[in-house]
């Protein structure tokens, strides 16, 4: 197998490289290079390991509170140095900064795991079981196998207990589903033996620490700036919108992409099961997350909880993790009703099977309450060529107890475009009554946004800090804003939110 990429990952200062391996037609292998170890070294930091576990004190609060790790790894670090220093006065810095990492890894994390944890590329981790090599998703790779192996069953069972522990829970025989969150903001999923046959299994879903922006999935085609524009007229004007989408097609990276249109003096309730969006610092936001109830089945707070809760926190904009529910979708929708803007996903293939998928048990929306959804967006995964798409937008169009679909735009795969299909009939007219302007003003409205978003892309101001700061001067200054993308200014100043 020839090399087709070579480059560096760092965790908790150790650093080292991963080469990718494979040919023309498959890449197959990720391989994690690191110095070996040998016997002597390896002795020698058995020893150190169990001198730390001996000198060094830790409170349960420590191993469960996950501000306390990093004090933790802070602590440890600093003791391990000391004894490396007494027992082997000649080591150079860097190996000593090397094998004190290797001790926090073994000690305090999960192995050679931290540094897929900390490769920018993976998006998913998967250990099927101690037999198996653990397999990865790249994001440019897709699924490839490592060159890493758990070497036990049980050494499985204590990466996924040290995860339990850090967010007050456990797993065991007895309790054998686990459902969290890293310390990283990374999801956590793991199943042991018996009830997952090969062997124990974790997987971890890993946070973006660099999330999508707008001016992403438009530079990658994603998603058009004409879209865009629409999408960000809606949005500013408090309508709501639903994404819809199969599992893993970037429904909630289209959600969290589309958050920077609200303005800013719109109070924000996101609810989730984990925590996934990740929106500007100069949105007046509230993130809320569910907890599991305990091993004695109390202390749970459900997504229905929160989102009751939620209407009493005087919200403008709720933004639900997704609606799986009939309790959810009742409350979701009599908020829609009352004058809140609402934002959620909600699994379905089309905007078709959308409207399917909310009238019909388990979710059984009344067909009559879809007319408060004011735009329904679509995502699609093209797994072969790894390819996302939005893959349809458009309306609902109620009349008589009858739900039907009204496509605006659709991607067409021969040519992968994102064309339009037919004109509105609701959400125009929507907008106009709602605003007062005149369907010409509010079509030269979407035309002004789709250039403020050519020229972010043009000049790839797309850090999640870039997008917000010219959103937030849109909505402040929006002459300003509108006059630089005509310009096409190429410099944006950000430190006092001044461009020249």
């Amino acid at each position: 197998m020839q090399e087709i990429e070579k480059y560096k990952v760092k965790a908790d200062n150790v650093e080292t490289y991963v080469r990718i391996l494979g040919d023309k037609n498959q890449v197959k292998l990720y391989e994690l290079v690191k110095p070996r170890l040998g016997i002597a070294t390896i002795a020698f930091m058995d020893e150190i390991k169990n001198e730390l576990i001996t000198d060094v004190a830790i409170s349960v609060t420590e191993i469960i509170n996950q501000k306390s790790i990093n004090i933790l790894k802070e602590k440890f670090t600093e003791k391990a140095v000391t004894l490396i220093k007494q027992k082997m006065p000649n080591t150079d810095l860097q190996t000593i900064s090397y094998l004190t990492g290797i001790l926090i890894h073994d000690m305090l994390g999960l192995g050679d795991i931290e540094f897929l944890l900390n490769d920018p590329y993976l998006e998913e981790i998967v250990i099927n079981s101690s037999k198996e090599p653990i397999k990865i998703y790249h994001k440019k790779y897709g699924w490839v196998d490592t060159n890493i192996t758990v070497k036990t069953e049980e050494q499985i069972q204590n990466y996924t207990s040290i995860i339990a522990r850090r967010v007050g829970r456990q797993i065991t025989t007895l309790n054998p589903l686990l459902d969290a969150h890293l310390v990283t903001g990374d999801r956590a999923n793991a199943v042991l033996f018996p009830v997952s046959t090969k062997g124990n299994t974790l997987i971890i879903r890993k946070f973006a620490g660099d999330p999508w922006t707008v001016t992403d999935f438009i530079t990658n085609n994603t998603c058009t700036s004409e879209v865009f524009a629409l999408i960000w007229e809606a949005i500013q004007y408090e309508f709501n919108v639903l994404i819809s989408g199969g599992t893993a097609s970037g429904k909630t990276s289209l959600l969290n992409v589309c958050m920077p249109f609200i303005p800013p003096n719109h109070r924000i309730i996101s609810i989730e099961d984990t925590r996934e969006l990740s929106l500007p610092e100069f949105l007046y936001w509230s993130p809320l997350v569910t907890r599991q109830p305990n091993p004695e089945g109390k202390g749970e707070v459900s997504m229905l909880d929160l989102l009751v809760n939620s209407l009493r926190m005087r919200p403008d904009r709720i933004v639900l993790g997704e609606i799986r529910r009939k309790e959810q979708a009742q409350v979701l929708f009599e908020a829609m009703h009352t004058g809140h803007s609402v934002y959620s996903t909600v699994h379905a293939d089309t905007i078709s099977e959308t409207i399917q998928r909310l009238i019909n048990p388990p979710i059984e929306v009344p067909p009559n309450l879809l007319s408060a959804v004011n735009l329904n967006l679509v995502m699609f995964r093209d797994r072969k060529k790894g390819l996302r798409r939005v893959y349809q937008v458009g309306e609902f169009i109620v009349s008589e107890e009858e739900v039907h679909p009204n496509i605006l735009y659709r991607w067409k795969p021969e040519n992968d475009k994102i064309v339009a299909h037919v004109g509105s009939i609701r959400l125009m007219e929507d907008l106009s009554r709602f605003t007062g302007l005149t369907i010409k003003e509010l079509l030269r409205e979407i035309e002004t946004k789709k250039t403020i978003l050519n020229w972010m892309s043009k000049n790839n101001f797309r850090s999640i800090g870039e997008v917000g700061k010219i959103m937030n001067e849109y909505y402040s200054n929006q002459e300003k804003i509108e006059k630089l993308a005509k310009q096409n200014s190429k410099k944006l100043d950000l430190s006092d939110n001044k461009n020249v």
